[in-house]
């Protein structure tokens, strides 16, 4: 996938659900993996021409793990002239070391998001936009449906009113193949998760399910996505459908 349908799919859903405003302070939350690098390219490029001026912010909080290597990440904000903040803790020591967890997941999702958050507001961000693609769309649904016996999925923007902070998610009509393109035909400079837990979850359960079953279903995955943004989900905002040219970026 080019940089221009990247943008133009991120600005797909920028318009369509509201995300930017003008003079918005935006982070991006690079956790180093490809998802977040693209989602930056993305937005630094929409920046370019946006109609409604914002200004970006990369932020990572490294969790501790020995060998985490940023360098490619310093330099690729620097290439983008986009200020860049890693902010430093302890979280991995916490969790594998001192406490021991079985089921570390939920434990360090808590303990990063609110070192992220407090960065966010350190920096005077109004918004973080998070880099969930329409894989990670349709797999929260299935994990809802699975484990809490409902139909949902999380919401292309959320007001988090305790932090006086607004969640977007850009890249929502993105695809995960459509990441793996770019991120193969731009080089991104992905930093390995060092995560012991990575790959054994029941979001990576999920994703093994939605593959087969488009497999054995070919199109079932873009039904399913239709279903999710037609669906009236409780807490999502209200869509305002945009047609544009091709050509459009």
């Amino acid at each position: 996938m080019k940089l221009q349908q990247l943008m133009s799919l991120t600005r797909k859903a920028v318009d369509e659900y509201e995300m930017i405003e003008e003079g918005d302070r935006i982070a991006v939350g690079i956790s180093g993996g490809k998802d977040s690098l693209t989602l930056l390219y993305a937005l630094q490029g929409l920046q370019r021409f946006y109609p409604k001026h914002f200004e970006l912010e990369a932020i990572t909080v490294d969790l501790g793990h020995e060998n985490f290597d940023l360098s490619g990440i310093r330099k690729l904000c620097e290439e983008l002239n986009v200020p860049y903040t890693v902010v430093e803790t302890e979280i991995a020591d916490i969790i594998f070391k001192e406490r021991k967890e079985s089921n570390p997941c939920s434990l360090c999702a808590k303990m990063r998001k609110g070192a992220l958050n407090e960065a966010i507001k350190q920096r005077g961000c109004n918004k973080v936009a998070y880099a969930h693609h329409k894989d990670d769309v349709i797999e929260t649904m299935l994990l809802s449906l699975i484990f809490e016996g409902r139909f949902h999925s999380f919401s292309p923007r959320t007001y988090l009113d305790r932090m006086d902070l607004t969640v977007i998610r850009p890249m929502m009509f993105v695809s995960e193949a459509d990441v793996i393109g770019f991120q193969n035909k731009y080089r991104l400079p992905v930093a390995k998760s060092l995560c012991p837990a990575d790959g054994h979850t029941k979001r990576e359960y999920a994703k093994n399910l939605l593959r087969q079953l488009n497999l054995e279903f070919p199109g079932v995955k873009e039904r399913m996505f239709s279903a999710i943004i037609n669906g009236n989900i409780e807490g999502w905002p209200r869509r305002i459908p945009h047609t544009r040219q091709k050509s459009e970026a």
